[in-house]
């Protein structure tokens, strides 16, 4: 009986190794491309470049891994490319803005040429979990408290902006209408550094970031005498701890249906960077693509460049992915035609 167990380990062992021969051939000698759906400087940038240094190594045949920036409207042409032209190998992987696969489920956009939930997943380095998404305004704006953001009539904040289907402009106009907050989006600026640029000459006075980008890119904002200071608290159900006395969007919904619409629209920021390769990625490569994935977000070396760059790592898995865009798919026709006008007519 030992003697026939003993057998039967060593050939799944040989299978095991057999299956995973032709991937590491296949990849050995290949590089892998990261495409990230904006600028060079960025959260997204900053987030692909430390999986650059790392994820090869949790590879069959470990190919090289190199980062291609491609910006452009908000990161869709990033998702519209990796859907539809990338290669279909495993040599292709792409980022791009968290509310992306929103508009994907939502539809009613004819810019939107992919299906979200016809990716292959690899999940996400960060759920988000310990930041907020904050509204930030210049100290010297008009502007002094929240209360002041929404009085009828009263100053009206320009926010910069990319473009439709980014983070930054469907959020602003979210919370335009459902909190009330006097908002302006500034379109156009083609990635992050360039809304910093823009804060930095005036020519607006707030923006909308996650406090990890901030921690990593920006962190005078975080101090007592930094020029910005935080405003309003999205994708956060109760008050981050370092910011006790910034509401968040939740609680200052101005009815019952806002925050409805808050909740849902929040639900993609726990895909806070997501990671896909294109439809139909041959299973074994997808398999190695999604597994070295995970590896990398537990190798202790890939943590600690992590928290060398103030990044957050709390890994979202393909199912998990999968799963949120099934809440999504899943939530009220009426409030999902309501989030879909809403980010339609800006």
């Amino acid at each position: 009986m030992l003697r026939i167990m003993l057998g039967l380990a060593l050939l799944g062992a040989d299978l095991c190794a057999a299956h995973a021969e032709p991937v590491a051939d296949f990849f050995r000698g290949k590089q892998i491309q990261i495409v990230v759906g904006y600028g060079a400087g960025g959260g997204y940038d900053l987030y692909a470049r430390l999986i650059a240094r790392h994820f090869s190594h949790h590879i069959p045949g470990q190919p090289g891994v190199i980062v291609q920036n491609m910006p452009g409207a908000g990161s869709l042409r990033a998702a519209n490319f990796i859907y539809s032209a990338a290669p279909k190998d495993g040599t292709a992987i792409a980022t791009f803005s968290r509310t992306m696969p929103m508009m994907g489920v939502l539809g009613g956009n004819s810019n939107v040429q992919f299906d979200p939930r016809k990716f292959t997943w690899l999940g996400s380095p960060s759920s988000a979990q310990d930041e907020a998404y904050m509204l930030w305004i210049r100290k010297d704006s008009p502007v002094k408290s929240f209360e002041e953001s929404r009085r009828e009539g009263g100053h009206e904040i320009l926010m910069g902006g990319t473009a439709e289907g980014s983070s930054d402009r469907d959020i602003a106009l979210l919370i335009k209408q459902t909190v009330g907050v006097n908002l302006k989006v500034i379109p156009g600026y083609p990635d992050s550094n360039a809304i910093n640029l823009a804060l930095e000459r005036g020519e607006v006075e707030a923006r909308l970031i996650g406090t990890a980008s901030v921690a990593s890119t920006r962190p005078d904002w975080l101090k007592p005498d930094g020029s910005m200071r935080a405003l309003l608290q999205f994708a956060r159900v109760t008050r981050h701890p370092d910011f006790p006395d910034v509401p968040t969007a939740r609680e200052t919904a101005r009815d019952p249906k806002g925050r409805e619409l808050i909740e849902l629209a929040e639900i993609p920021y726990m895909l806070s960077r997501p990671y896909v390769a294109p439809p139909g990625v041959p299973v074994d490569r997808a398999r190695a693509l999604q597994e070295g994935f995970a590896a990398m977000a537990r190798d202790p070396d890939f943590l600690v460049d992590a928290q060398k760059a103030r990044v957050d790592v709390s890994p979202v898995g393909p199912s998990e992915a999968l799963e949120m865009l099934d809440r999504l798919a899943g939530a009220p026709a009426e409030l999902r035609e309501e989030i879909r006008k809403l980010l339609g007519s800006g």
